[in-house]
This record gives C-alpha cells, structure tokens and sequence, in this order.
C-alpha cells in the first residue's frame, strides 16, 4: 500500500463560485503510478465544500438557487455578530455540504460516471484562494 499526496491551488469567486476540479484529480490519480485504490479529496477552510455532480449551467444555476433558498446570504447569522464578517451563511452551507469525499480508483483511473464530475463550492462572501489536498492510497 502507497499513499501518494498532492496540493491543488484554485482562485475563485466566492458567493457559490463552482468550480469543476476532475481533470486535476484525475491528474494526481495519473501522476502517482498507482492503478487501484481511493482519492480523499479535502478543501481546506470552513467556508467551501466538496460534492460530485453534473457539471453543466442549469444545474448549476440550480446548486446557486439551492443554497440561496436554504441558506440566504442576506439574512443576518448570530457569526455575523460574533466576527462582522458578514459571512455566516458560507460557513453553514459549507458545514452542510462537507469538506472532503473520496473516490474510488480502478485501472488508474477514477471511477467517476460519465456525467459525475468533482466539484469545488465556494460560499464565501468574497474571492479566495482555495487549496485542494488530493491524498491516494492504493498500489
């Protein structure tokens, strides 16, 4: 068993900025040697999240819509009040949605569906660097 680990950087918007990172996993998965095993995939912070999905524009327009109607970004958060920050929301829809998942591997490849792709959300309430840590164990 090996365990082979990797950083990937993002720049995003914030504001539920989505961001489709497959590629770059995948990347990790081809780079490592590895042919059988698990990705864990963690965003570090507490106000972005991790999920797989559809990655195409109404679904995303749907996630946007999701989180706004469950978790409005204009309602005041007792965080709020605590830090100023105006931020309270990014940090429970992030809390709600997780910061990591892990994937399967086969043949040193993901073992994604045709139409699921690893998607970086971030809810923060302004642009962020968002670092990535891709971590495979397998042989």
């Amino acid at each position: 068993m090996r365990i082979f680990s990797q950083e990937l950087t993002y720049q995003t918007k914030g504001h539920c900025d989505i961001v489709d990172i497959s590629s770059d996993v995948s990347g990790v998965v081809s780079q490592s040697g590895l042919k059988e095993g698990a990705a864990l995939v963690f965003v570090v912070g507490s106000t972005a999240g991790l999920t797989t999905c559809e990655y195409e524009p109404g679904l995303e327009q749907d996630i946007r819509d999701f989180f706004e109607k469950l978790i409005g970004e204009k309602k005041g958060y007792h965080h709020d009040a605590t830090w100023g920050d105006a931020n309270g929301f990014s940090h429970l829809r992030a809390s709600l949605l997780k910061p990591s998942l892990a994937v399967p591997f086969l043949e040193g490849r993901l073992a994604t569906g045709t139409w699921q792709q690893i998607v970086l959300i971030d809810f923060d309430n302004r642009p962020r660097q968002r670092t990535v840590i891709v971590q495979l164990q397998g042989q």
